[in-house]
């Protein structure tokens, strides 16, 4: 075998390794976030916004919840822009008065909107929104 053979297999073998091997590191948050996203419908949430704060990132930063990206049931939550930010907001703020919104977004586990806050007592819920807007539930914790 030429030299130059040898070097294009190893530096074959060696490109399959990396690769691998960052596939591997890219598996191992995905079971509570995901790192991409796709285009989501017109009017409810950002398309892109968690972007790569799905998860360990290369620097193996931990994943910020304050920009969405939670994953279930196939789902990716995204947070919400707009009209659609604006009205799930007001609807929490009313149903929790005195509260400070954490952050507003789709919600991967039954209703269409969710918005994260903490009460004024300093106790952490998560107002469930439908689709017309009107809060549905109002869960302790986040």
């Amino acid at each position: 075998m030429n030299t130059f053979r040898k070097a294009a297999i190893s530096l074959g073998i060696v490109g399959a390794t990396l690769t691998g091997g960052a596939v591997g590191a890219a598996m191992v948050g995905t079971s509570s976030a995901q790192t991409t996203t796709t285009p989501p419908a017109a009017g409810t949430p950002a398309a892109g916004a968690a972007g790569a704060a799905g998860g360990a990132g290369a620097a193996g930063a931990a994943h910020d919840p304050t920009q969405g990206g939670h994953m279930a049931n196939g789902i990716t939550e995204v947070l919400l822009t707009g009209d659609t930010a604006t009205k799930v907001r007001a609807a929490a703020l009313a149903a929790v008065p005195g509260g400070t919104i954490e952050r507003v977004e789709n919600d991967a586990e039954g209703s269409p909107y969710e918005a994260h806050m903490t009460k004024a007592d300093g106790t952490h819920v998560t107002v469930k929104v439908g689709a017309d807007f009107k809060v549905t539930t109002i869960e302790t914790g986040r």
